[in-house]
């Protein structure tokens, strides 16, 4: 091919149809071709360094959250022996403080008030407790200690869920109406034997709001006891039955005495339980 004159002629045509760029351009040319090439590698190399992040991020370590302010009131679990009463806030002197504790009891405020409803077909009607402490305060007198009915006070205190505590007290009236006037009926031991007796209960809520966030006496004005065949009375009259209900917060106190107390005395108690009881309530006081 190369003796061929036809190719050798438009070899030499081509050549003189070519136009070569000048010195100026040429350098112009370089230049931007050069500048080209420094942003493609500043933009690969911007990419390779995202991407070296984002395969490191695992191995570094989280972040870590800005930390929480202090609660002002931190919330209380446990019933410390603080929160309950004191051998200094009764009005007699103590040789004995019997103590204990549990978890999810009822809040049982009477035995003969859960005695009247079930007679009648009702429920109890106690609320449930998370956790509860309950202590009884023996008067030297009743020594040597038999059971806890010796004792001059018994406090049972519960912590309950919040809305619980505030619905016992709701509550109060309508648990205990069906016992506003309840004859009680059964064996009473006597002197000469068992005989069956009879007794009219008048179930009664008689004070409240005197303590804490709610506070309330209730009251069981009953009848003598008399024979139910004879219709002899059986024994003296008794004294009515009290109890006193505090709450602080969502702790519930419930208070009895164990002796011929009054109502003022009763009351004196409750207010002393409420201040004792701020140590465990939610909120604090």
């Amino acid at each position: 091919m190369r003796d061929d004159p036809t190719f050798v002629e438009q070899i030499k045509r081509d050549l003189r149809d070519v136009r070569w760029l000048a010195p100026e351009e040429i350098r112009s040319r370089a230049r931007r071709r050069s500048q080209r090439k420094i942003v493609v590698a500043t933009v690969v190399l911007a990419l390779a360094g995202v991407s070296a992040v984002a395969v490191a991020a695992p191995k570094s370590p989280p972040p870590v959250p800005p930390a929480a302010a202090p609660s002002a009131s931190p919330t209380r679990h446990e019933i410390t022996t603080d929160a309950l009463l004191q051998p200094a806030d009764l009005p007699h002197q103590v040789d004995v403080q019997l103590s204990q504790s549990g978890l999810g009891e009822p809040v049982r405020l009477a035995d003969m008030l859960s005695y009247c409803r079930t007679s009648q077909g009702r429920p109890e009607g106690w609320q449930m407790s998370i956790l509860s402490r309950s202590q009884t305060f023996v008067p030297k007198r009743a020594a040597p200690i038999l059971t806890q009915s010796d004792g001059l006070v018994t406090q049972d205190l519960f912590r309950l869920v919040p809305e619980a505590a505030r619905q016992l007290f709701a509550t109060l009236d309508d648990l205990v109406a069906p016992c506003a006037e309840w004859l009680s009926v059964g064996p009473i031991l006597t002197a000469g034997g068992t005989r069956t007796g009879e007794a009219l209960h008048r179930w009664s809520v008689a004070q409240r709001g005197f303590a804490g966030d709610d506070a309330a006496i209730l009251r069981d004005s009953l009848t003598v006891t008399r024979d139910l065949e004879t219709g002899q009375p059986l024994g003296d009259a008794p004294s009515p039955i009290l109890l006193a209900v505090v709450r602080v917060g969502d702790t519930v106190s419930v208070l009895r005495l164990g002796y011929d107390g009054t109502e003022a005395e009763l009351v004196q108690l409750a207010v002393a339980a409420a201040a004792r009881m701020c140590a465990a309530a939610n909120p604090q006081c």
